[in-house]
């Protein structure tokens, strides 16, 4: 059987849902909708939910709702899906990156807490944090202020929100959690998405459930619920005559089909869930004690990790472009992941970003690499991976599937 990089858990039910809403005439803001939204904030925990189109659609809308303008900083992290910089760049607002934790490859709390400060006293201590394209001469084109944290939990892994929440608090910043990759992840015993001052979840067809595209804001904010729901729906506020737009909005609606089969995955979210926990102790059985792979590691703060995706760390001698072709020689798809937001063309250019700036999500961005991963894959395999990684490892005498022999 062909093994595919990642394939959404679908059954007989969620079909049967989305074929009844195309026997009915309501498509777009109707009952599936609701039903998704409530099972969400239930999950979740929140007062609200409200359903997008996408995940990067929901960080939009946060940045607007958190006030977030041009000129504006939000901290966030460079180690990530290119979305959670480019919502700020939406509002022509500046991402303020700070480097990760090497554990986890989340954001690290102690920079942050760095960053806040030098970047609140400005002049010459924002230089370090600073884009290097606005610093020093060409900081007064900054006409905004520091508004911001937007902490991104990796892989499904929370990131260490307690100080993060500490220094916002203390500096009277928002924090809005990107949980995208993160959906019944716990920190502390905390469901992601509760932490912050709202968080989105994200379902394209590799996350944890799917409706396809789409995505969801929760928070507890209920003006900031209706603001959401505006701004989704072209800016219409609820007490609008039809075609009457109270403000600027946008298309972001989440359809009745893809709402019809959230709201079935959301009934099957915690067996989802313990699958993909189970594939990926598979993985961990297997590939522990490699010495050419370093396999994920969990931290303290993490009650529950939400598998994502399987993201191994690739040691030398071995090179993880060449296991990466060899494995698609045998039919193993891998990839990258991530490439980090800095060292992408647009952001280098822009903001005169290069290699060296931001170390520890460099040498991450270099090692890390996701196998075949979801909840619809069986144990043989994932042996069957670990067979072609291990035996796809170019090594020096001694070295045999991975580990130095003694």
């Amino acid at each position: 059987m062909a093994i595919s990089m990642s394939a959404p858990n679908i059954t007989t039910a969620e079909i049967a849902a989305v074929n009844a809403v195309l026997r009915t005439s309501v498509l777009s803001i109707g009952p599936q909708l609701t039903a998704f939204e409530s099972a969400c904030a239930a999950y979740i925990g929140t007062r609200h939910a409200v359903g997008v189109n996408a995940g990067t659609s929901g960080l939009h809308l946060c940045m607007i709702a958190a006030g977030v303008g041009a000129g504006d900083l939000v901290i966030t992290t460079p180690f990530s899906f290119i979305a959670s910089a480019n919502c700020i760049m939406y509002e022509r607002a500046i991402p303020v990156f700070v480097d990760v934790d090497p554990l986890t490859g989340n954001i690290d709390p102690d920079l942050v807490a760095a960053a806040v400060s030098s970047l609140t006293r400005g002049g010459i201590d924002a230089d370090d944090w600073l884009p290097p394209a606005l610093r020093g001469s060409h900081q007064p084109a900054i006409k905004g202020q520091l508004r911001v944290i937007l902490p991104v939990h990796a892989f499904g892994q929370p990131a260490d929100m307690a100080p993060l929440l500490e220094v916002a608090r203390q500096h009277d910043l928002l924090v809005i959690e990107d949980a995208c990759e993160a959906i019944g992840a716990e920190y502390q015993g905390q469901r992601v998405g509760t932490l912050g001052h709202a968080a989105v979840f994200a379902f394209y067809p590799n996350k944890q459930i799917t409706t396809g595209e789409g995505g969801m804001i929760v928070t507890n904010n209920s003006d900031w619920d209706r603001l959401f729901r505006s701004l989704r729906n072209q800016g219409r506020d609820v007490f609008d005559a039809w075609l009457n737009h109270t403000r600027l909005g946008y298309n972001y609606r989440l359809d009745e089909l893809s709402a019809a089969l959230g709201v079935v995955q959301m009934q099957r979210i915690e067996e989802i869930l313990a699958r993909r926990a189970q594939v990926a102790r598979w993985y961990n059985e297997r590939l522990t004690g490699s010495e050419l792979f370093e396999i994920p590691v969990l931290a303290p703060h993490t009650t529950r990790m939400s598998w994502f995706v399987y993201v191994v760390r690739v040691r030398p001698p071995a090179c993880r472009e060449t296991i990466m072709r060899q494995l698609a020689v045998q039919g193993i798809p891998s990839r990258p992941y991530f490439t980090p937001i800095h060292l992408q063309p647009f952001y280098a250019e822009r903001f005169g970003y290069r290699r060296g700036d931001f170390p520890v999500t460099e040498h991450l961005g270099d090692v890390s690499l996701a196998l075949p991963f979801s909840s619809v894959m069986s144990e043989s395999q994932v042996d069957q991976v670990c067979e072609c990684l291990m035996s796809s490892v170019e090594a020096p005498e001694g070295w045999r599937n991975g580990v130095l022999a003694r």
